[in-house]
């Protein structure tokens, strides 16, 4: 598996980089990620970290037009329009910070959090024929790993051997029907042998702490390029 790391500016269209942000959206932007890693509480649940981003992208940008929340078994997915009968365009999977052993690292993908975005990805695929998912994303609140969902369809929905074992397991049909099973006994096997490149965006918030909590102005262009 050939890893590669983008960073966000590398990997924005070029057309985003030459629209200028206006400065209440910059304010807005830090005070609502300012409370995001504020709020994180390493004594509290998977469910508490992942109702903070939820408000996060919600307050930042997604709210009021775009309905973000979970759906069915997916951790957490934003829909394209305002409802949730609209289609999904963005999928979730929020690990709380000190979950490291299931979380993505730049030298890992093949992880719990990597196969669960396999496996939603698959349900909105596969099963309800979904074909405008655009991004799916892992995240522990700190780190950040964008995938275009280009590659997630070349890599897994077109595969037909990875579709019908997926079939098979939301059958009922194989050894067992846990999402467990299907992350051990399928899903990890058939990433481990990927040898095709993988590309995503990855950033760390941590980064930008300094940045993201002083006064000068001019630091703040670190956050938006």
């Amino acid at each position: 598996m050939n890893l590669t790391e983008l960073k966000p500016r590398k990997a924005l269209n070029k057309a985003f980089l030459k629209v200028k942000p206006n400065r209440s959206d910059i304010e807005g932007f830090k005070t609502n990620l300012i409370a995001l890693l504020d709020r994180t509480n390493d004594t509290e649940s998977e469910e508490f970290h992942k109702n903070l981003v939820s408000d996060f992208l919600k307050k930042t940008y997604y709210d009021p037009n775009h309905f973000i929340n979970t759906k069915g078994r997916n951790d957490l997915v934003i829909h394209n329009g305002q409802n949730p009968d609209s289609t999904v365009g963005v999928i979730l999977e929020a690990k709380k910070p000190t979950n490291k052993a299931e979380m993505i690292a730049t030298t890992k993908l093949n992880t719990k959090a990597f196969q669960e975005l396999v496996l939603y990805y698959l349900r909105e695929r596969i099963t309800n024929k979904n074909l405008e998912v655009k991004h799916l994303i892992a995240t522990n609140i700190n780190e950040w790993f964008i995938f275009e969902a280009t590659l997630f369809d070349r890599l897994f929905a077109q595969n037909k051997l990875l579709v019908k074992q997926f079939t098979d397991f939301e059958g009922g049909r194989l050894a067992d029907t846990t999402t467990d099973f299907f992350y051990k006994q399928v899903a990890e096997p058939f990433i481990n042998n990927i040898t095709a490149e993988i590309e995503f965006t990855h950033f760390s918030v941590q980064d930008f702490q300094n940045s993201l909590r002083n006064t000068d102005k001019a630091d703040d262009h670190s956050l938006i390029a």
